[in-house]
């Protein structure tokens, strides 16, 4: 069997030996004569193992005691409407930081609730920059600010951490979660959906301040109010159970295997120099981002040329290098290189880079 390097912006590439571990499993887990996806979520064989994600992702994300992690469904756009429900409650204002297409969805589900405001944005170019923010530039009674940590579109990144002062941060992380080391106690709340770095699409992990969690609004459905699922330890209703599971697999390929999360961070920055330095040496391949506001997880890239565009991503898909095409909003290419894509993929493809530039 001959297996492509996926460079898909999400659901994505997942480690070859979570795969592999995951089929010797499949018909048998851990003993228990049955598949996860067989399970019952109420069953001991079950607890242990939601139970044993829990505590892989809060040592490798060292989460503080007092934060709450939830396993939900609904994917990161269903959080747009959670938060304002859940904590868009105290002054009815909240702040927004645009750099996305994700940030922007956000911020209009946010206005639907209360007063959102678009603190800053970098649509005016494209959304190639994280805006620069200083403290004067938020409302000190917003209930929240909002940011998109990861564009996975446009591949840009915070390079630090907004000066919010007191005010709840809350972090769309799902491109970059456990890809870095993040002080979780700076945020009033992470959320990722699964898809791009942790386990397949279906599941959405939220790390929540316990101290947040509890005041939604009457309106607020059972299934959107944290509370409810905080209460419950994510079993009030059946959860994403082989999500789950196979997020153990990931967190303990990381721990086990990687060595970490910092030493992940090393390969990531190793990854992304990789295709940063061919790209800003090419002439005919350009990046789309300069500067520290470069993602390690997607780099968007085009040549300038949009049919020498479609020529690149035939002759990559032939040669096994898929779903290197950029977002339809976009255009031009774009590799995602998360946590689970091996060095050796990266510098394959910029193999292939090369070469194709010779030749064109």
């Amino acid at each position: 069997m001959s297996r492509v390097y996926n460079f898909s912006a999400g659901p994505s590439t997942l480690p070859l030996p979570v795969l592999e571990r995951a089929a010797a499993e499949m018909l048998d887990c851990n003993g228990s004569g049955q598949s996860v996806m067989e399970m019952s979520h109420r069953s001991k064989d079950f607890e242990k193992i939601i139970c044993g994600t829990e505590a892989l992702f809060r040592e490798l994300l060292a989460i503080p005691d007092n934060y709450k992690v939830l396993f939900l469904q609904g994917g990161a756009s269903s959080q747009f409407a959670m938060i304002p429900l859940n904590f868009m409650n105290k002054n009815g204002k909240a702040d927004y930081v645009v750099t996305g297409q994700w940030a922007k969805k956000s911020y209009q589900e946010g206005a639907r609730y209360g007063n959102a405001r678009v603190v800053a944005s970098s649509e005016d170019k494209t959304f190639s920059y994280i805006p620069e923010l200083t403290a004067d530039m938020f409302d000190p009674e917003a209930d929240y600010v909002h940011v998109c940590w990861n564009n996975t579109i446009y591949g840009t990144h915070y390079s630090k951490i907004p000066p919010v002062g007191n005010i709840p941060l809350i972090a769309d992380m799902s491109s970059s979660i456990l890809s870095e080391k993040v002080d979780v106690a700076k945020y009033g709340m992470i959320y990722a959906g699964a898809q791009k770095n942790m386990a397949p699409a279906g599941l959405t992990v939220c790390i929540i301040r316990e101290d947040m969690i509890g005041n939604a609004r009457d309106i607020t459905p059972n299934m959107f109010n944290y509370k409810t699922h905080a209460d419950a330890n994510s079993l009030f209703n059946t959860p994403p159970a082989y999500c789950i599971y196979i997020l153990g697999l990931v967190l303990d390929w990381l721990k086990n295997e990687v060595g970490g999360i910092e030493k992940m961070h090393e390969i990531n920055v190793k990854k992304a120099g990789i295709l940063y330095d061919f790209l800003d040496g090419s002439s005919m391949f350009k990046s789309t981002v300069k500067g520290d506001d470069r993602s390690l997880m997607n780099i968007p890239f085009v040549t300038g040329d949009g049919e020498l565009d479609k020529k690149f991503v035939a002759e990559a898909t032939a040669n096994g290098f898929v779903n290197i095409k950029g977002h339809r909003s976009v255009g031009g290419m774009r590799a995602s290189i998360y946590n689970a894509m091996p060095v050796e993929g990266v510098q394959k493809l910029v193999d292939f880079m090369s070469e194709f530039e010779k030749n064109n």
